[in-house]
């Protein structure tokens, strides 16, 4: 039956358009963002699970610079400690030689006193961005190196080592050498120490792009698949388009019938 007044396959035809019509925007949106979930309505279980994972990700990225910074303090006060062991050496040897009968000690008394101002130099210097682990009254290095959702962040503390004052009370061979094991143990301590940071920097970067291929995983689209599907719903749309004008014009066919 022929209506006037309702048009049912023009009805059907519109409909058919506005789901591809929603379809499209939906395929062209996944092509322009690059993201199939990209709002909680897209898929809300992914779309939270994502963003849970993002922050994660960006609270990582954080460990990662604390961590760096830690390493640049920790590298710091190594490199002070090696400079004042080989100064301590030195020192070592001027007192050996101090000890030799036709020496001039007060010459060699002289040159100790300056290396031993080197020394007191260097812990004073070994500053980074205002933390010093090696002059008298020292700041331990406290170090962000980890985080989990939920929890505080992990942390790890390296104590300070008085390099300033370690050879105030160095007045031969003996006390030298004492000093000197004190600042090879201290050492060895901020070098151990460096190398967990050094790995748990490694470790976090891996963590980032494991959470970062996760994510991706979860809601990024198929390039592939959505360039296929556009170009069908383009057709579709145009096709739609074609079946909705010649429904329309079945209503102005009525009026060859009242034509004389």
């Amino acid at each position: 039956m022929t209506s006037l007044l309702t048009n049912a396959s023009a009805m059907t035809a519109l409909q058919t358009l506005s789901s591809t019509n929603k379809n499209l925007g939906v395929t062209q949106n996944r092509i322009a963002t690059g993201e199939r979930v990209s709002t909680a309505s897209d898929n809300a279980a992914y779309w939270s699970i994502a963003t849970s994972m993002r922050t994660q990700s960006g609270a990582l990225g954080a460990v990662q610079d604390a961590l760096g910074l830690g390493a640049a303090i920790l590298d710091t006060a190594s490199s002070a400690l090696e400079e004042a062991i080989n100064k301590t050496k030195e020192i070592v040897q001027k007192y050996v030689a101090r000890a030799t009968p036709g020496t001039d000690t007060a010459a060699i008394d002289a040159e100790i006193t300056q290396l031993k101002a080197q020394v007191v130099s260097i812990a004073t210097n070994a500053d980074f961005q205002g933390v010093n682990m090696l002059k008298t009254g020292g700041t331990a290095a406290a170090i962000v190196t980890g985080y989990q959702p939920g929890a505080a962040p992990t942390t790890m503390s390296v104590a300070a080592y008085d390099l300033q004052a370690a050879l105030g009370a160095a007045t031969d061979t003996m006390t030298v050498d004492t000093a000197l094991k004190a600042m090879q143990s201290a050492a060895a301590t901020i070098g151990a120490a460096k190398t967990r940071v050094d790995s748990q920097k490694s470790f976090t970067s891996k963590l980032v792009d494991s959470i970062e291929r996760g994510v991706g995983q979860l809601v990024d689209a198929d390039m592939n698949k959505e360039s296929a599907r556009l170009a069908a719903l383009q057709t579709q749309q145009q096709l739609g388009i074609q079946a909705l004008s010649i429904a329309n014009s079945s209503s102005q066919s009525l009026l060859s019938l009242f034509r004389g």
